[in-house]
């Protein structure tokens, strides 16, 4: 069992600015750096994987596009949506990559059966789902054995974005999220009961609160 999974709380913050800090600090980091996850929400915004192809971009509209190093094809980003960035050293966790996602995904199908909720996972499409409509997506780049990037649940938010675009480059695709599935919730029980998981689900120890921004990494 690993030692303490750290977890950074940074609120709404621009997906950019996430994005090139979470290289920063996976390229930075030494071999013995703690682990840490950031929680953030973020503005709207669609975000196309290192596989997208610009027919699932169908009309974005004035919400930008930004191209980035994970795996997958586009999906959408915005307020409401809860989003953890896993900068992991999964070699020093003996973790697959097959293994990782299948962790992350029974993370997320644990955390929805908290609500009452029954979803599952596809072999084929990464991801969690609600009888056969998306919550959560998945999408992650390792470097040097370290991870960065990673899941995003649909709490309660806008999802009509996602008729812009065939997500995760699936045309027609129904999305949902765990409000409509459960009623009102708070965003913050969520948001603690995921870190609940996440520490279960990838056999750390315990968790910690991490204090402070990610400046020095932006």
């Amino acid at each position: 069992m690993a030692g303490t999974l750290g977890f950074r709380d940074l609120g709404l913050i621009d997906y950019e600015t996430a994005w090139h800090a979470m290289k920063r600090f996976t390229d930075e980091r030494g071999r013995e750096a703690a682990d840490e996850v950031w929680l953030v929400q973020h503005p709207p915004v669609f975000t196309q994987g290192q596989s997208g192809k610009a027919e699932h971009l169908l009309l974005p509209g004035n919400i930008p596009v930004v191209q980035v190093d994970r795996g997958g094809q586009v999906t959408y980003h915005g307020p409401g949506q809860l989003v953890a960035y896993l900068m992991l050293d999964v070699r020093r966790l003996g973790f697959g990559v097959r293994d990782l996602v299948t962790r992350i995904e029974n993370t997320l199908i644990a955390l929805l059966a908290d609500y009452g909720v029954k979803a599952a996972a596809k072999a084929d499409a990464p991801g969690v789902y609600v009888d056969g409509a998306k919550i959560a997506s998945l999408g992650l780049r390792i470097r040097n054995g370290c991870s960065f990037h990673g899941l995003a649940l649909n709490v309660d938010m806008d999802l009509e974005p996602f008729r812009r675009i065939n997500p995760c480059g699936y045309a027609g695709l129904a999305m949902t999220q765990l409000s409509d599935q459960a009623g009102q919730i708070e965003f913050s029980e969520v948001s603690a009961r995921l870190r609940a998981q996440l520490v279960k689900h990838l056999d750390y120890a315990e968790q910690a609160t991490l204090t402070g921004g990610i400046n020095h990494y932006d």
